[in-house]
């Protein structure tokens, strides 16, 4: 009977031995790279689809919502955009304000909008209505000669809370004054000949403020003793509204003529020659210095004919 073999001893039995095949490929495995791009393919396939079904299943109405909700919300002046030089300062005329998302515009309404308030859509698309057509009116006008045509640029139309502001900027090629006094230019007499044969045919009350850049005079060599910025935009308020008063702007529509130096600039830097404007606005009938009823207002400031003769009529303020 044979002997069967011990695990550890001489005579154990070895173990087998197992060869793998190892086949190295130049470059490495590429075998699931496909996978990865046919995903994206479908994924952008099925955006496509989306936006194509969107486009067909909504309005022109809702499209302007859905773009108005993903408009970037950073507030800032619009300067350096496209049309920043034109008539209207790059604004456009349904601009009400500068925000993206105005209360009409997103939420719900009954909750940005309370029902007693006043004013809303319809007052401003009034205003705004009327921006358009005193714009088209000032365009028709400056398109008249080579001359006014290149003052366009320093024409702008903005609606207030006062009413319809119209501001006059002074660039690097136009100066409404000459420098340091109060006295018109050439080019903004002919500018305020149209400004006032465009005004003229409005009924609203006008109030005029200047408004200067940060430079301020040097004292010492007899040039602007006793002058500041304060004085002469005042003076300048009050030359523009003789200027407009020669245009046949009745005297009596004048409300409030205003100097704030530079207290008010429109660019950050005080001394941009865009800071030194005149503003000429229209105002609303519930402004201060309004007429209080828009169909008066051009006879604003006469006696009533039923006044009692120991009663004075309210008149603007001049």
């Amino acid at each position: 009977m044979a002997q069967a073999p011990k695990k550890n001893g001489k005579n154990e039995i070895p173990a087998p031995i197992i060869v793998k095949k190892v086949t190295i490929v130049a470059g490495g495995h590429h075998g699931g790279a496909w996978k990865v791009a046919y995903a994206d393919f479908v994924t952008a396939m099925m955006a496509f689809f989306l936006l194509m079904w969107l486009l067909g299943a909504t309005t022109e109405k809702q499209r302007k919502g859905i773009a108005d909700f993903f408009t970037p919300t950073l507030v800032k002046t619009r300067q350096g955009s496209a049309g920043s030089n034109g008539l209207l300062g790059g604004s456009s005329m349904t601009d009400v304000d500068h925000y993206a998302h105005r209360a009409g515009q997103t939420g719900t309404k009954t909750m940005t909008i309370p029902r007693d308030t006043v004013g809303g859509p319809k007052e401003g698309g009034t205003k705004i209505k009327r921006i358009a057509q005193m714009a088209a009116k000032l365009k028709a006008r400056l398109s008249a000669s080579a001359q006014l045509k290149k003052l366009a640029g320093s024409v702008k139309l903005t609606a207030t809370p006062d009413g319809i502001r119209i501001d006059l900027l002074d660039d690097a090629k136009f100066s409404m004054f000459q420098l340091g006094t109060t006295i018109l230019t050439p080019d903004a007499v002919a500018l305020l000949h149209v400004i006032g044969a465009t005004i003229r045919e409005e009924p609203n009350n006008l109030a005029i403020r200047g408004h200067t850049d940060g430079l301020q005079y040097r004292q010492g060599d007899g040039i602007g003793v006793g002058i500041n910025n304060w004085s002469l935009s005042a003076g300048r308020a009050e030359a523009t509204r003789q200027a407009l008063m020669r245009d046949g702007v009745d005297e009596k529509r004048y409300a409030r003529i205003e100097g704030v130096a530079d207290r008010e600039p429109i660019d950050e830097d005080i001394n941009d020659p865009r800071n030194r404007r005149m503003s000429i606005t229209l105002l609303d009938a519930e402004a201060p210095g309004g007429t209080g009823d828009p169909a008066k207002g051009a006879d604003a400031g006469k006696p009533a004919a039923d006044a009692a003769p120991d009663e004075k009529p309210h008149a603007a303020h001049p």
